[in-house]
């Protein structure tokens, strides 16, 4: 029976969430053991352990090749992985793979390099039970690649991805940015986005969404290893439609000093059920800041285009590329241009100095950020149409995978650089 409360209309369903890339598996903690014929084997081996994905893994190496390993493991215990470079004929290896066998414990798997390119030798290999077959010359990429995979194991679900919003100096807008970055990957792209504020002292995500929860980060991090899903689920506010808070104390009540590895689980477990993840991360310099900026997907710094920003961005940009050899380099966001009579460095010209691929530019609109922050809204709610909107939402599919980057940004600068910061040939 219709009524005047009854619609003609069927009930308007939520388009599906769009893809996105996933985040990189970290391999677990496992120990490794290389077998080497050749040092440059050796040192390709050793460079694996500067992948992000292999933070936790003790990973040794030695000279010998099989017959190394054969004597090594008669009086040791194997390790979780064996790598063993050989440079037998085809013919000779299973035979040599054999004796490994006999001496390694049922659950230890093996990797092998060789110099030969034969599919019947790689087929006899998977079939005898060896994990992966790699031909050299290789890259530490493949390898580690190999491993990863290994113990992901088949069919294991994608995790969620991570990425980090880092200030290059305090106030220059990087948790304002990661914010509405978030509400834009939420309601553009669909996907459920948490905010992971690490400022524990005087983070914002609260006030930003106009959320006041009774808890936080800071319980997880002090529930030290009785953290799991059920408990960060409580622990999680939910701010608006596919968006959910983990949210900073901002009390000073107490001193926040973690160890390196501190945030870890629980970015590891929020990884497992929820596809995105930004890291509202502080403007700050310390073990844990350091690790979480090695291992996570994607790191964005933000930072005003002036000298100081400029300084710390370019230390930032060789700090993390040093700490992430096989990865891209970070991403820039160039906030608060504009200031009314203040000389700004061109966007084009500090993302060449700081040597960072430039996905955004943002405008300074006192007016606009000043009744969001006060407001507890975002920009898109305030000013729907306002065209800083087509910024967020451009970093958010970039920084999600959705659309190769573009450098943007007006070509002239109009500050000179000092020497030491510029771009060398």
């Amino acid at each position: 029976m219709k009524s005047f409360l009854t619609s003609d209309e069927p009930a308007k369903q939520e388009e599906p969430a769009a893809e996105i890339a996933p985040g990189a598996r970290l391999v677990p903690r496992v120990t490794i053991q290389a077998f080497c014929e050749h040092s440059q084997t050796a040192q390709l081996v050793e460079s694996a352990v500067h992948d992000r994905r292999m933070s936790k893994v003790a990973l040794t190496t030695h000279n010998g090749g099989i017959d190394g390993a054969v004597e090594t493991y008669k009086t040791n215990p194997t390790p979780n992985l064996i790598i063993v470079e050989t440079s037998l004929p085809p013919e000779e290896i299973p035979g040599a793979l054999e004796r490994l066998a006999e001496v390694c414990d049922a659950t230890t798997r093996v990797i092998v390099l060789g110099h030969v390119n034969d599919v019947l030798l790689y087929r006899e290999l998977i079939r005898s039970g060896i994990s992966e077959y790699i031909v050299l010359p290789s890259t530490a990429q493949i390898i580690v690649t190999a491993i990863t995979e290994l113990f992901a194991g088949e069919g294991a679900a994608p995790i969620g991805r991570t990425i980090g919003f880092v200030s290059a100096k305090g106030g220059a807008g990087g948790s304002t940015v990661a914010h509405n970055v978030a509400w834009s990957i939420a309601t553009v792209l669909r996907q459920d986005c948490l905010i992971i504020d690490m400022d524990l002292a005087f983070g914002t995500a609260g006030l930003n969404f106009n959320q006041d929860p009774p808890h936080g980060v800071a319980d997880a991090l002090l529930a030290n290893q009785k953290v799991d899903q059920t408990m960060l689920d409580r622990l999680m506010s939910k701010a608006a439609n596919h968006i959910n808070l983990l949210t900073a104390p901002a009390m000073l009540d107490r001193t926040w000093d973690f160890e390196e590895r501190e945030f870890e689980q629980i970015v590891e477990i929020c990884q497992k059920s929820v596809p995105v993840i930004i890291l509202d991360i502080p403007h700050a310099w310390n073990a844990w800041v350091r690790h979480t900026l090695s291992t996570i997907d994607e790191v964005v710094i933000v930072a005003e285009p002036d000298l100081a920003n400029l300084r710390n961005a370019k230390n930032l940009a060789d700090t993390i590329k040093a700490l992430r050899p096989t990865e891209k380099a970070p991403s820039l966001v160039i906030n608060r241009q504009g200031v009314a009579r203040r000389p700004e460095i061109g966007a084009a010209e500090f993302a060449s100095s700081v040597e960072c691929n430039l996905i955004g530019q943002i405008g300074f609109d006192a007016a606009l950020f000043g009744t969001a922050a006060n407001n507890g809204q975002m920009v898109a709610e305030v000013a729907a149409n306002n065209k800083v909107n087509e910024v967020y939402r451009s970093i958010g599919m970039q920084v999600t995978g959705r659309q190769p980057s573009h450098g943007a940004g007006k070509p002239a600068g109009l500050m000179k650089l000092p020497s030491f910061l510029k771009k060398r040939a």
